[in-house]
């Protein structure tokens, strides 16, 4: 049986050039970046290139990015690290972000500051006029995701930085699933500091990158040797880091031809679904074009994403890093979605190597799959 990947939202593969790019650094040029000698120089270039070729992909300084080990790092350094340098006051987050922003969030309660989840329209983009009012109150970080993990809405985060700025709060973004899929420009979003990933964009998992507007000053969360200007000491995972140097580089070539085959095949998928009587959440809003988050009355997600998986197509329940998770999506319900109707969602996200007849197979089994569980509900009742 051929099995069909239908889940680059939680991860993609590793592109073969990307493969390439790295192999080097996992063998002869095996040098700490650090070191002095030419093994550490040799290492220290490739790191250095690197750090250009994810800064040019998002319209930064070189000296703004910042290497970490993934999103979840560099999201919970912005918000424990600007937390650590201004007095305590609200910290505002759209209400759905993913848990690596909302817990480290959360945590701030303990530190006296007051945490504020920012409403989102019914179609998942955010309410600028909830986030108005929560500025009103002394605001200190406010983080709104550029793009959301579950549903492919796009955020529009400008927007809420030009507000937020006004308002004196430092602002970031969750770019992790933006990155590669659309245009992500740092100076023209205005945030101060923005999440980026290597593993959504067909590089190695472990590198991902903080980039930060220079005239802030956070307080690192890990202490050591003093790495990437201070703010992530421990040595660099040089494959990883070249990985994602040579992702940013094939993406930035990719996206313009990549996104309308996405949108095709997303367009002809979504047409199967409402004919089998799915709901398709945010189906309305501006969204990446490889994304597609629905769910069918009566069939709970995590059961039909099983179904699907025994015939050979991987999709996701929701959120793949809270798939073990069995309450209903915090992103569905801050949308307003019936939390029943909430626990049968499923995430369909397509990659480069996807293709047009693999949707039409994929339709055929989701069929098959969706009056298989109807009637053995029936048969229950």
């Amino acid at each position: 049986m051929e099995r069909v990947y239908f889940d680059h939202n939680a991860t993609t593969p590793v592109d073969e050039k990307v493969l390439e790019a790295m192999l080097p650094y996992l063998r002869e040029n095996f040098g700490n970046a650090s070191s002095r000698h030419e093994f550490g120089t040799v290492a220290r270039r490739a790191v250095d290139r690197a750090r250009q070729q994810v800064a040019s992909l998002v319209n930064a300084q070189p000296s703004q990015v910042i290497f970490v080990s993934g999103g979840t790092e560099a999201n919970n350094l912005f918000i424990k690290g600007a937390a650590g340098y201004l007095k305590p006051s609200q910290v505002a987050v759209s209400a759905v972000e993913h848990p690596c922003v909302a817990k480290p969030a959360q945590e701030l309660a303990r530190q006296g500051w007051k945490v504020r989840k920012l409403a989102v329209t019914r179609d998942g983009r955010i309410d600028l006029d909830d986030l108005e009012a929560a500025l009103k109150e002394l605001t200190g970080i406010v983080s709104v995701m550029l793009v959301n993990n579950e549903t492919g809405v796009m955020l529009d985060v400008a927007a809420a930085a030009q507000r937020a700025r006004a308002a004196k709060a430092w602002v970031h973004t969750d770019a992790v699933q933006a990155l590669g899929k659309v245009p992500v420009d740092f100076q023209a979003l205005g945030v101060h500091a923005m999440s980026v990933s290597a593993h959504k964009i067909y590089g190695p998992k472990g590198a991902a990158a903080l980039v930060l507007d220079k005239r802030l000053q956070l307080r690192p969360i890990i202490h050591g040797g003093g790495h990437e200007q201070g703010l992530r000491s421990g040595t660099e995972n040089v494959p990883a880091i070249v990985g994602f140097g040579a992702a940013c580089e094939l993406a930035a070539g990719r996206i313009q031809q990549l996104a309308p085959r996405l949108e095709s095949m997303r367009a002809r998928l979504e047409r199967g679904l409402r004919e089998l009587g799915a709901v398709i959440f945010g189906e309305d809003a501006p969204r990446v074009t490889n994304t597609s988050y629905f769910a069918f009355n009566g069939i709970m997600g995590e059961t039909l994403v099983i179904e699907l998986d025994k015939v050979g197509y991987a999709v996701a329940p929701g959120a793949a890093c809270s798939s073990a998770n069995p309450e209903p999506s915090a992103t569905l319900l801050a949308m307003g979605v019936d939390p029943e109707l909430a626990r049968g969602s499923v995430r369909f996200s397509l990659g480069a190597g996807n293709t047009l007849p693999q949707i039409d197979d994929f339709l055929r089994a989701l069929k098959a799959a969706v009056s298989r569980l109807r009637n053995l509900t029936a048969i229950a009742v």
